[in-house]
């Protein structure tokens, strides 16, 4: 391969590393048989059917438990964001 080829299959790979980071969020059916939701974390949230309407029919409650308690969580910075220091 040329240098030329080269550099062009280096920014190829970079572009694919970059949005492999932000994963989307995909469902799987698990060799269980249950709902997996992956690209949350590192691994899947794996749930029966069951689980996941009690779940579904909870969201208000769990937004509304969000809203309330906004400042107590911890936020997760974006992919690719830089984080500024703190003066010491």
């Amino acid at each position: 391969m040329t240098n030329e080829e080269l550099r062009a299959r280096i920014a190829e790979l970079e572009s694919q590393l970059q949005s492999s980071r932000t994963k989307r969020l995909t469902l799987r059916v698990s060799a269980k048989g249950g709902l997996s939701v992956y690209g949350l974390g590192r691994f899947p949230v794996s749930l029966y059917t069951s689980q996941w309407e009690r779940l579904i029919s909870f969201v208000p409650d769990i937004q509304a438990f969000l809203n309330e308690h906004k400042a107590e969580f911890a936020t997760k910075p974006a992919v690719g964001a830089q984080v500024e220091a703190e003066p010491a």
